[in-house]
């Protein structure tokens, strides 16, 4: 095999959408390898940056703050409430709902998370530098934030409920 087989088509590699893809995966494989080494998950980690962030939430609330569906965040909730990270208790004005604590155990927990998806961050971004860093920060957050936009309004042109002022929380 010559280094010719192995080279990507330069029509692959001038288009972002092709990058970003084959970023994304690399981030992802760090990002599980690391968390794996703490038994957590990326849903755990932005569960509980959320709630550090933000306070007490329903499982509903948290969902649109994360991008988790509903019935992922109830799966998460029980993993994190069984391991004493989070607490769930019955909200006293509407007893269909619940509300989510992070306990203190769970903060620490988050912190522990959080050195180590910097570790990965610092392993994806190491040919870049701090400057560089910033500025893909910065561009990718205008692009996220463009197209979150641009999703909540198509919701509120569709008359569907989603994406609303909860979204930008």
């Amino acid at each position: 095999m010559t280094v010719a087989d192995n080279a990507t088509p330069a029509l692959l590699r001038e288009k972002p959408t092709w990058l970003i893809s084959q970023v994304s995966s690399h981030a992802h494989r760090l990002l599980t390898e690391r968390l794996a080494t703490a038994g957590a998950r990326g849903y755990h980690f932005r569960l509980l940056a959320a709630l550090e962030e933000y306070g007490p939430a329903s499982q509903a609330s948290l969902g649109r703050r994360t991008g988790l569906d509903r019935s992922d965040v109830a799966a998460a909730v029980n993993e994190l409430t069984s391991q004493e990270l989070t607490e769930r208790v019955t909200d006293q004005t509407d007893r269909r709902r619940n509300i989510i604590t992070i306990t203190a155990k769970g903060r620490a927990h988050l912190r522990r998370l959080n050195a180590l998806l910097a570790s990965a961050q610092e392993e994806l971004l190491a040919p870049l530098s701090p400057g560089e860093r910033q500025m893909l920060v910065g561009i990718l957050t205008r692009v996220l934030d463009y197209h979150a936009g641009s999703r909540t309004r198509e919701l509120s042109r569709a008359g569907r409920p989603g994406l609303g002022s909860d979204h930008a929380q």
